[in-house]
């Protein structure tokens, strides 16, 4: 059991990492149009999209992943608790 939680943490934590990814290649233009840039996003956007429909961005500044990242964390504590 112990082995499927960690195995389970490690996915996340490598999503998650994806998720900074999409984020700071938003600072580089065009960068989201790469092969790269279009891979990650077709991993992230479908979680992100979730979150930008709730929270608009405000002005130039997009809040979504922040929230979205509080999401994903509170989630993966809730299910490492409920396993142990």
């Amino acid at each position: 059991m112990a082995q499927i939680i960690l195995l389970f943490t490690a996915i996340l934590r490598i999503y998650e990492f994806l998720m900074i990814i999409y984020i700071l290649m938003s600072w580089i233009p065009e960068s989201r149009s790469t092969q790269l840039g279009r891979v990650i996003g077709g991993f992230v956007e479908p979680y992100l999209s979730i979150f930008r429909k709730i929270i608009p961005p405000l002005g130039m500044i997009d809040f979504s992943p922040i929230i979205a990242f509080i999401v994903l964390d509170f989630a993966m504590q809730g299910l490492i608790n409920i396993l142990l």
